[in-house]
């Protein structure tokens, strides 16, 4: 059930490895798509500002715990495409480790501080108590967070891209089911649907769990495999860290775009967190491409086969460029009527926000190809540190966007903050993985030597 990543024609191996990551993000946006369709139905306009005004936040706790076990699974793929299975194991076992202690550190301050939080991002008051009940529920939900992703990162880094798509189907039709019993027979608001994420989540990483001891050989470890190891999990920080917070810094610049957004009104916000919904399941190919770079790379890193680095890059780049035009041109047809499908009531003012803001998201989908590709390149080859740096500058880019373009062009620029930071992102990223294949390449003739 592994694949090995080293040897074949590099786009072939992306896009057998991309097309079933992509299908997982398919279910997971399908669900989040729902989930939106049954809070905006169900509920109303206000809660789902309640939800989408929690997004920002979300993002940067919950991209903090999946950045983090996406780097735990760079060392795995690594020792993998080594053919290293001792060494592999024992990261496995020291990432489970990890993951169990994070999920612990970083679940009670969040949920002890997120009505604060939401405080500071400016959330109106008509739909505050919406959105404090939702994202703390989500919030006790972190260690659910922590073992799928941990699950499904060590999959993905043995070649394995299919496996983590039928636990996310599972977990999605599980969600949407349990959406529909907690808001329709309990009677529950968005704490029912914050409730449903968690529960299905962590049944789904239950289940995930059991099938891989009986069907992954490579990872039966033995009790010396088993043990903490200080080596390997200093090593995994490293790894991990970076990316984890490579998503939260990232994510602080979402948040300041979210508090000005907040401050055009729920209705605005209403129009946004649809936009979103939708972006995300637009996004999908792009995302897919860059999450297949990062086990691609750290394989063949492993195996030593460098000049495979630079043609799978060009081979995701180009895909990801194509699927950029055409999905602007479904956004530009059929932006308004996607738009409506969120809402119980079509609101004028609503649907013009949304289709503004998703028309000019969509319109960078280019850059975000390129953010994606190099980035996880850049990760997969080890040089995870350099995520957070890349982070940064998204994060300068939406502040501008959010503090100083914003007051002059309104909602306009709020909208032009997903653009910019990925301008900001490639420029930063685009020489840098140059710069570090050629760091590689002169540390390889050293080792030969």
């Amino acid at each position: 059930m592994t694949k090995d990543l080293t040897k074949g024609s590099p786009l072939k191996l992306i896009l057998y490895f991309a097309f079933p990551t992509y299908l997982g993000m398919l279910f997971q946006q399908f669900y989040n798509i729902v989930d939106t369709v049954i809070v905006g139905k169900l509920l109303g306009i206000r809660a789902l500002a309640g939800v989408g005004a929690t997004g920002s936040l979300n993002f940067m706790v919950l991209g903090f715990c999946m950045g983090l076990c996406s780097g735990f699974a760079i060392p795995i793929a690594q020792k993998f495409g080594a053919h290293e299975d001792s060494q592999l194991r024992k990261y496995v076992a020291n990432s489970y480790w990890l993951a169990a202690i994070c999920s612990v550190l970083l679940t009670v301050p969040v949920c002890l501080f997120c009505r604060p939080i939401l405080r500071l991002m400016n959330t109106p008051e008509d739909v505050f108590e919406y959105a404090y009940r939702y994202i703390f529920i989500i919030f006790l939900g972190i260690p659910a967070a922590f073992l799928y992703n941990i699950l499904a990162g060590i999959l993905r880094s043995l070649g394995d891209s299919k496996t983590p798509v039928v636990f996310l189907a599972l977990s999605s039709a599980m969600n949407i089911a349990l959406d529909i019993i907690t808001i329709r027979l309990f009677g529950m608001g968005v704490e029912g649907t914050a409730l449903a994420t968690v529960i299905s989540q962590a049944v789904s990483g239950i289940i995930c769990l059991f099938h891989m001891k009986k069907r992954y050989a490579i990872l039966r470890m033995d009790s010396q495999e088993r043990r903490p190891d200080k080596g390997c999990m200093g090593r995994l920080c490293y790894m991990g860290i970076p990316m984890g917070l490579q998503y939260s810094v990232t994510a602080i610049g979402s948040l300041i775009i979210q508090a000005t957004m907040n401050g055009f009104g729920s209705s605005a916000v209403a129009g946004a967190t649809a936009a979103q919904r939708i972006n995300g399941f637009l996004a999908c190919p792009v995302e897919a491409l860059g999450a297949t770079m990062a086990p691609y790379t750290g394989q063949n890193m492993g195996a030593g086969k460098l000049e495979r680095i630079g043609q799978g890059v060009k081979a995701a780049s180009l895909c990801g460029f194509g699927c950029s035009a055409v999905l602007y041109a479904v956004v530009a047809l059929f932006g308004r009527d996607l738009v409506c499908l969120f809402l119980d009531v079509p609101d004028e003012q609503v649907i013009g926000y949304a289709a503004q803001f998703l028309k000019i998201t969509v319109s960078g989908y280019c850059l975000l190809t390129l953010v994606n590709v190099v980035r996880f390149s850049i990760q997969g080859m080890g040089f995870s540190v350099l995520a957070i740096l890349s982070g940064v500058m998204e994060m300068i880019a939406r502040a501008l966007a959010g503090l100083v373009i914003a007051p002059r062009l309104g909602f306009t620029g709020v909208a032009l903050g997903h653009p910019m930071a990925w301008i900001f992102a490639d420029a930063f990223l685009i020489p840098t993985f140059f710069l570090c294949r050629k760091k590689v390449e002169q540390r390889q003739r050293e080792f030969a030597g």
